[in-house]
Formats: C-alpha cells, structure tokens, sequence
C-alpha cells in the first residue's frame, strides 16, 4: 500500500506560481510512475504532468504549453509540481498519483494508469 499527500497550494493571482509537493510513504519500491491531475467542479480529472520514476523521464500534455515542470526527489519520495504562469483556468484541486506499471507518454494521463491517489491540494488562480 502507498500513501500519498500533497501541499502546496493556494491562491495566485493570474501570471503567479505556485510549487505543490506529493510525498509518497509505505510500499514506494513498487512504484514506477507518478502524475498530477487537476479536478475542477463537475468535470473530470485532466492529467497536467507525469514522470516515469524508473527512468526519469516526463510528460506533459500540449495544454499546459511548458509552464509546467515535474521534478522528483528520489532519496525523500517526493514529486514536485512548479507551475508558472498561472491562469484562471488552472483552478482545481491537484491531485497527486502513482502507478506500479510501466505506462510511457500519453498513457500516463489516463486516471487508469495509476493505483494509487491523494487526496488534493486546491489551487485557486484569480484574474
């Protein structure tokens, strides 16, 4: 079992940033990918970043145009989620995942990808 809690956001106005935390505990070894989603009210979860851990390598959906980055920090299983250029759009509670199977590009922001999921962190972007 894995355990995963975030912190980090907050209200911005529009152009701010904003840095969210997910930290992972429990059966971590397991692990081999992680991803961020943003729910807005009544909609679906959308996939804004991803990173195969195993290999370190990341994804990130045309929509959010580079304003986004996806570290992790392996000695404290951690993922990290630095957006710039906030918008109003980008309101929603984020969402931090993980997935033990081995997904590569596009198919980490299917929600099916992963086993795993926090609880949220609420991210409000005022224009």
């Amino acid at each position: 079992q894995v355990e995963l809690v975030e912190s980090g956001g907050g209200s911005v106005q529009a152009g701010g940033a904003l840095k969210l935390s997910c930290s992972a505990s429990g059966n971590t070894d397991s692990l081999n990918s992680m991803g961020w989603f943003r729910q807005a009210p009544g909609e679906n979860r959308v996939g804004v970043a991803a990173i195969r851990t195993d290999i370190n390598k990341t994804y990130y959906p045309d929509s959010v145009g580079g304003r986004f980055t996806i570290v992790q920090d392996s000695a404290k299983n951690t993922v990290y989620l630095q957006m710039n250029s906030l918008q109003p759009e980008d309101t929603g509670m984020y969402i931090c995942a993980a997935g033990r199977r081995r997904y590569a590009s596009q198919s980490l922001f299917w929600t099916d990808a992963y086993d795993y999921w926090g609880q949220g962190t609420q991210v409000t972007v005022s224009s």
